[in-house]
């Protein structure tokens, strides 16, 4: 079995656990997601599946889009509700006009400070690890860029709609909100609809999966921005033989009889080396 499984995922599971319960439901041990999304969040997470799973490094996962809630007057050490309860405070819940400007002036390129719960290692360490020994350390800023924001409804809470690059976090952007909404906040709830051109229309739920209503996309899909040369003979491929090749993309997929058989880069030999077969 051999191919990518959109996944809805649900909440109270690690994308890790999703994995876990794959290599069980599917009798397949190569299996792997790309990613991550934290245990309370859900929406479409991408699993490679067989022989997919060699085409990781290539994937391109940089636009993703999110559904997000913001619950105002609070701060947690998460950046979430879950999180322990810092700070308590009294607001007044700004108007819809207000709020949608706040929003409009996260568009662009800006920077943000990873939180303490991210997967970011500092020193061979995990920050999450830090954080549950309850220590914060310092961590550099990384650049981000929201290319879409908008309001959709105001009531207890604040919903919105983000498009961003891939490493942007929306809890951290619930808080920046709320600060310049002059307050504090946290994120109440997040949805993952949309990983580049993968959706949630796309996505099915651990139980469709075992119940077996599912079906896998082909390995071409995840890899359809490179380009695709088809070759008559897959036994040079196969031997990764180097190979003259008329076209000066630095990277392309060989395919014979629109099977996709490995990913080749162009050296500076002008010859085409393989460097990642996909058998």
């Amino acid at each position: 079995m051999d191919g990518i499984l959109i996944v809805n995922k649900g909440k109270d599971f690690t994308s890790f656990d999703v994995v876990n319960k794959l290599r069980g439901i599917l009798h397949e041990r190569r299996i792997g997601h790309t990613g991550t999304l934290d245990p309370q969040a859900t929406g479409v997470l991408i699993v490679l599946v067989g022989k997919a799973t060699k085409a990781m490094p290539f994937l391109v996962t940089h636009n993703k889009e999110y559904v997000a809630k913001l619950r105002l007057g609070i701060k947690t050490t998460t950046g979430d509700i879950w999180g322990e309860t810092i700070e308590t405070q009294a607001f007044s819940m700004p108007d819809k006009s207000e709020i949608a400007n706040v929003l409009n002036g996260f568009r662009g390129k800006s920077t943000q400070i990873p939180p303490m719960v991210s997967a970011i290692r500092v020193n061979g360490k995990h920050l999450y690890e830090y954080a549950r020994q309850g220590k914060e350390v310092d961590r550099a800023e990384r650049e981000i860029e929201i290319t879409d924001i908008e309001l959709l409804s105001v009531e207890n809470e604040i919903m919105f709609r983000v498009v961003c690059s891939s490493g942007t976090y929306i809890r951290t952007l619930c808080e920046d909100i709320a600060v310049k909404l002059h307050t504090i906040g946290s994120m109440s709830e997040l949805v993952r609809t949309k990983v580049e051109h993968y959706t949630l229309k796309d996505a099915w739920t651990l139980d469709q999966i075992s119940a077996g209503e599912f079906s896998l996309l082909p390995l071409s899909t995840a890899l359809a921005h490179l380009p695709h040369i088809e070759v008559e003979e897959r036994g040079g491929v196969m031997n990764g033989v180097k190979m003259k090749i008329d076209t000066e993309e630095p990277l392309i997929v060989l395919t014979h009889l629109n099977e996709s058989l490995a990913v080749y880069e162009r050296r500076e030999d002008g010859l085409y080396h393989c460097v990642r077969g996909l058998w």
